[in-house]
């Protein structure tokens, strides 16, 4: 598709496309409205002795949002199992309609704190496209892994397949391989087919279908848009034709896949894209640390026990029952005596199926699906590195994909400075410590090239230098729909 052809997508073909993405908006909302969250005292928690007097703390009562996503799963532990409770907080759980709410409201004061998209902190801080300039900050991670990206049934029709297909069978070509088939598809797409949604801009999901198809040699900024739908709406907007593909975190792939809802298959888990990447971050403001410091600390160290005990393979099973409920993510089949964990189980446990639509089972086994705490030996990783340290150089990381699709002019200067700010691996390894938990002496590190798609490794020391390698990239600020 030329330059030409693009800016003649005029305005009807786009508000055509924008009004049935609104109408699935409509559709698919009504599955969660009604709850907004989880409040009060299960049993469980009132059981739990705290170890922190309630008095102590300077803001004992909080507010935290979530999304309904399976990386809800630390949040829904947190306050179901007394961890919460056992560092003096009592915890008001707020479920958000998506991941701007999610941010805005810890930026407008709503919220004390919540799940962020791993590239919100960088954007807020330096005032990039699609986010309000603010002092956000990152205090850990709370998961990695646990997205994939889902194509639909005609990119299935047309011969595209999952990612390891293509390794299997051109081994090294691979990603030539699917760059010919990806290119053929788009080559004969209308452009109101030319869609793909993510969950918000500064997203790593933005950035990964972005990034996987310059890889593959297909200008993302040329051939296709890239719209903002919340995660619950996925399925319905692709069922009626408002994108033809999204990204998003489970289990709202594992629901378009044969079986399910029969819409789509999943082209490729996140962590085929980048081996170990960070996905969702816990976010507040600096105001917070700095007026309630105390409060802080048991937060953070709730949350890293909450995350601890989602790691931990045999309480797994009961996590992906726990984040069906309607509190958090509400995802049970309807089919009367399917299992209530069918769409989340398969990314908490590590049971993942693909789909497809030929009636091959595509279920791969993986310790490695979605990580909370402990890394399994198959991920690189440095002596004492773990699932909720926040390595500030893939804060740069972000940063390099916010300036090469024109969220940011350039790299700032003092892009390590910005990074310190918002990601607060300083007040993390202190609070770790408390906890008798190691960490990595340092807060940068080198990502290998083996653990990229397209085998270039990253290091932080000259991201400049990192961009520039890219020859697909923007030139100019990029708008999102």
């Amino acid at each position: 598709m030329s330059d030409t052809d693009t800016n003649n997508w005029n305005r009807r073909e786009f508000l055509v496309c924008m009004g049935a993405t609104a109408g699935g908006i409509a559709l698919s909302s009504c599955a969660i409205s009604g709850n907004t969250g989880a409040k009060g005292l299960t049993e469980e928690a009132a059981a739990i002795k705290p170890v922190v007097d309630p008095k102590t703390l300077e803001k004992p009562n909080l507010t935290v949002g979530y999304v309904p996503v399976n990386d809800c799963a630390p949040f829904a532990i947190a306050w179901k199992k007394g961890f919460f409770r056992k560092y003096g907080l009592n915890v008001k759980l707020n479920r958000e309609a998506s991941w701007a709410t999610s941010r805005d409201g810890i930026i407008f004061g709503r919220l004390d704190a919540s799940p962020i998209v791993s590239g919100s902190v960088i954007n807020a801080r330096v005032g990039a496209e699609g986010a309000r300039h603010a002092p956000l900050c990152a205090a850990m991670t709370i998961h990695h892994h646990g997205n994939a990206m889902t194509m639909n049934k005609a990119m299935w029709d047309f011969g595209l397949r999952p990612w390891y297909e293509y390794q299997e069978k051109y081994g090294d070509g691979a990603l030539e391989a699917f760059g010919r088939d990806f290119r053929a598809y788009f080559d004969k797409q209308p452009p109101e087919e030319r869609i793909w949604a993510v969950v918000l801009s500064s997203a790593i999901y933005e950035y990964f279908v972005r990034y996987v198809s310059a890889a593959a040699g297909v200008d993302p900024l040329k051939e296709f848009r890239i719209i903002i739908i919340p995660p619950p709406q996925m399925v319905t907007n692709m069922r009626i034709g408002a994108m033809q593909a999204y990204m998003v975190a489970e289990p709202w792939n594992t629901r378009a896949i044969k079986g399910n809802e029969g819409i789509g298959f999943t082209f490729a888990q996140g962590k085929e894209v980048w081996l170990g990447h960070p996905d969702r971050l816990l976010g507040v403001m600096e105001s917070f640390i700095v007026n309630y410091p105390k409060t802080y600390r048991s937060l953070v160290k709730a949350m890293i026990e909450a995350c601890q005990y989602c790691s931990k393979p045999e309480n797994r099973p009961e996590v992906a029952k726990l984040i069906t409920e309607r509190s958090f993510t509400g995802a049970r089949p309807k089919k009367k005596g399917a299992p209530i964990d069918k769409f989340t189980r398969p990314g908490i446990v590590g049971e993942y199926n693909y789909g497809g639509f030929d009636g091959l089972d595509r279920t791969k086994k993986a310790a490695d699906t979605t990580l909370f705490f402990d890394i399994p030996d198959n991920i690189p990783q440095e002596p004492g590195e773990h699932g909720t340290f926040l390595w500030r150089s893939r804060g740069i990381w972000l940063m390099t994909q916010a300036a090469r699709w024109g969220q940011i002019k350039e790299i700032p200067k003092n892009a390590e400075a910005i990074t310190a700010q918002g990601w607060r691996t300083d007040l993390y390894r202190e609070i770790a410590d408390e906890m008798g938990i190691k960490c990595p002496k340092d807060d940068y590190k080198v990502e290998p090239p083996e653990v990229f798609i397209d085998k270039k490794g990253f290091d932080p020391s000259n991201p400049v230098g990192y961009l520039n390698s890219f020859e697909i990239r923007a030139n100019a600020p990029t708008l999102f729909y």
